[in-house]
């Protein structure tokens, strides 16, 4: 443990990362966020790891944002200095081999949001509430904030960044925000059960897939198509096609 996070087995070959020491609502600050990067990349390197939980400690909050406090003093260099650290942040997160689960317990709000949005996946308890209020403070919602017209549909997305609005799990699980909406008292168990088919497969093959989908984002369709067609091939060299094809032929005997 840190003075800003703590590192815990999850469960076997998933490792959990909390945030820890940020106020009551998990705001990041700098410092915080350059100390998450670190360590997540270094969580990354592991191979005996096969996911990754990002969570946050208390009930009230996931993340808060970004830190207001130390925004209020920002200019146009500081701020942008301070953005691409935020930035960073979620690209550390979507660019990572391991998948990646959002432990949304509470409030998640602006740079908080788009950090959950750069996992590969969200599980929300039925008390977590979403919002980008961003410009109800002066500034736009930015960086990651980009996949949410991916995710929910552009008008969605519009609506909900142009008003700075609250919506609540249930109606971030209808459009597609949220993967899994659970009780407070249930939330491991959903996460559990969510990576249990992940688990179940080759450790390379996610990590492909994940690399796969990521670049399906920033391609045209025809390269995307292209590109996938190498990694189908790229795949026999890690042994995992011919391992996991035997164990299926052999069950069908």
């Amino acid at each position: 443990m840190t003075n800003y996070y703590a590192v815990s087995e999850f469960q076997p070959g998933v490792a959990q990362i909390t945030i820890t020491n940020s106020g009551k609502a998990n705001v990041l600050s700098s410092e915080i966020i350059e100390a998450l990067i670190a360590e997540i990349k270094s969580l990354g390197e592991r191979d005996d790891l096969r996911a990754l939980v990002l969570a946050s400690s208390g009930d009230r909050t996931f993340i808060g944002g970004a830190d207001i406090n130390e925004m209020a003093g920002l200019n146009r260099v500081t701020g942008e200095a301070f953005i691409t650290r935020l930035r960073d942040l979620c690209t550390t997160l979507r660019n990572l081999r391991l998948p990646v689960v959002a432990r949304i317990q509470g409030w998640c709000l602006g740079g908080g949001l788009e950090v959950a949005m750069a996992c590969d996946m969200r599980v929300a308890t039925t008390q977590a509430k979403f919002s980008m209020p961003e410009v109800k403070v002066g500034i736009p919602s930015v960086i990651h904030a980009a996949l949410m017209p991916r995710l929910i549909g552009s008008a969605r997305a519009r609506w909900l960044i142009l008003t700075g609005a609250t919506i609540d799990a249930a109606k971030a699980w209808d459009w597609g925000l949220v993967d899994v909406v659970t009780s407070p008292d249930s939330l491991d168990a959903a996460i559990t059960e969510a990576l249990a088919p992940i688990l179940e497969c080759g450790p390379a093959v996610i990590a492909q897939q994940k690399e796969l989908m990521n670049s399906w984002d920033e391609l045209p369709l025809s390269a995307a198509v292209d590109q996938s067609i190498k990694a189908f091939g790229k795949a026999f060299d890690t042994g995992e096609p011919q391992k996991y094809m035997q164990h299926f032929i052999d069950r069908k005997r």
